[in-house]
């Protein structure tokens, strides 16, 4: 006779759930859990405020390279401003969920989670935070994302320039830029958001850019006042969100957008080619300076309208090197050239490929998961590995692909599933089998064979050069995957009562 759902998970019959991280990923966990009767949860969240990457990244500028109609929850619209929301806007939307789905009661702001080790005798995690304690729990699903680990570079004298000098993602705003000589480090998408954010305050801008990207104009703005009030209907909305999402899954269908010689590969680089030659139609430097000599792909396409023609304002030079040095004023480029500064910028990216380095997973065995990984994450469908029992991950390894919050839904709703599953067959230990994995692993390496991804400078690699980060497709087929494998790649075990 089996034992009760009770005398396996406790009182309440349902599997003691840790979530960490309250971003979008950790708030859609919430929900989905609370939408399945499993109310035996806690968020943990090292920042002090909801909203994961839409906390942490405050400066000038930020907002969303998506549609805002289709970055947002299936089950939570938006009254959204603009056609791309700003950073404020999505965290107050963030918070808003948090609070109409009831989920605040179970969020512990300012509180991380430093590590967690499973406990293969009694089939529960035992989880260490930052503040001394020790939760423990049945199921761990972490939410941190990749995005999350901001990339500090290495410049010699960095450490002894007197002036102000910070990460994106952890922007100052005690320091007013106003009237000041700032140099920004980067031109990806964050940079492309903060320089014609602050180019019309500051005295003197220098943009250094390594390596140039292609970019493409995003057409963000304002709705107008008709626009929101017709957006208020229900059907006006879903008919936006399948608009955009059918663009982006046409577009990223069977991965050709990221394959040179693609007959879509080729239109899309010539689109941005062309976009270049319109904004520097007078100015032959900038247009050669701005022209990537890698693929369309091979590093993450920037959406964005204003850019461009910041760099052509008077106080805007684009330095089209890489930083050498720092000095104790100033920044030295690849060739020697010091330009005094008051303020450095640093618009350096994250550490992509370095999946959960703030987290220590301890699996069967006593094994950690960077030890299971080596130089190459990889998780089954990105969420599960094996050796790592009621161990779910949102936006891991091979995931970063697509439209995000849908992946996101995805994968929490595929770690529900999971525990659905232990609570209807009374197991305690779910587990992805090894041959999954592997087999996966192989697949989804082979799709990225031939892939703009592979030929390109990136944050995508992991350190043995294998590209770890990306998705090759579009939502629709991931979903179907998370759908259709689930059970069958999963082992169950139950403890002995």
């Amino acid at each position: 006779m089996k034992p009760s759902a009770e005398e396996l998970f406790g009182p309440a019959g349902t599997p003691r759930v840790v979530v960490v991280g309250a971003g979008f990923g950790g708030i859609a966990t919430g929900v989905k859990l609370k939408q399945a009767g499993i109310h035996t949860f806690t968020i943990y969240e090292s920042s002090l405020g909801i909203g994961g990457t839409w906390w942490d990244n405050t400066y000038p500028g930020a907002e969303v390279d998506v549609g805002s109609h289709l970055y947002c929850y299936s089950f939570k619209p938006g009254d959204w401003t603009r056609t791309h929301a700003r950073q404020a806007e999505l965290q107050k939307y963030l918070e808003e969920t948090v609070d109409e789905f009831g989920l605040r009661p179970h969020v512990q702001l300012g509180v991380a989670v430093e590590s967690a080790t499973w406990d293969g005798a009694r089939h529960v995690w035992t989880v260490r935070l930052d503040d001394g304690t020790v939760d423990e729990c049945h199921v761990v699903i972490s939410g941190v994302g990749f995005l999350n680990v901001p990339r500090y570079p290495d410049w010699p004298g960095l450490a002894e320039f007197e002036g102000p000098k910070f990460h994106t993602s952890r922007w100052e705003h005690q320091h007013d830029l106003t009237g000041k000589v700032v140099a920004v480090v980067g031109t990806g998408s964050t940079a492309t958001q903060l320089v014609p954010a602050i180019q019309p305050i500051v005295k003197q801008l220098y943009v250094f850019q390594r390596e140039p990207g292609w970019i493409m104009p995003k057409g963000e703005r304002d709705f107008s006042n008709e626009e929101r009030a017709a957006f208020t209907k229900r059907w006006r909305r879903q008919r936006e969100r399948w608009r955009m999402r059918y663009i982006i899954e046409k577009t990223l269908w069977g991965g050709n957008l990221f394959r040179p010689g693609s007959k879509i590969n080729e239109t899309r680089e010539q689109f941005c080619r062309d976009y270049i030659d319109r904004q520097f139609a007078d100015r032959q430097d900038l247009r050669d300076a701005v022209t990537p000599t890698h693929p369309f792909g091979g590093k993450r396409p920037v959406f964005a309208s204003t850019f461009y023609p910041a760099l052509k304002q008077p106080n805007v030079e684009l330095v089209p090197k890489a930083v050498a040095s720092v000095t104790r004023t100033g920044i030295i480029d690849a060739d020697g050239v010091e330009r005094p500064v008051d303020v450095i910028v640093m618009a350096t990216g994250f550490q992509a490929a370095n999946y959960l380095a703030r987290l220590r997973i301890v699996g069967r065995g006593g094994r950690t998961l960077q030890e299971h990984w080596g130089s190459e994450p990889r998780a089954f469908l990105g969420i599960t590995v094996p050796g790592f029992p009621n161990f779910f991950m949102l936006y891991g390894p091979g995931t970063n692909g697509g439209e995000l919050v849908i992946m996101l839904e995805s994968q929490a709703e595929y770690a529900v599933r999971a525990l659905k599953r232990m609570m209807r067959e009374r197991v305690t230990a779910v587990e992805v089998k090894p041959s999954f994995e592997a087999r996966w692993y192989r697949w989804l390496q082979s799709k990225m064979e031939g892939t703009s991804w592979t030929v390109s400078n990136n944050y995508f690699r992991s350190p043995s050069g294998k590209i770890v980060t990306q998705w090759p497709s579009g939502n629709m087929v991931y979903r179907a995957m998370t759908k259709l494998f689930g059970r069958l790649s999963e082992t169950t075990r139950r403890r002995r009562v």
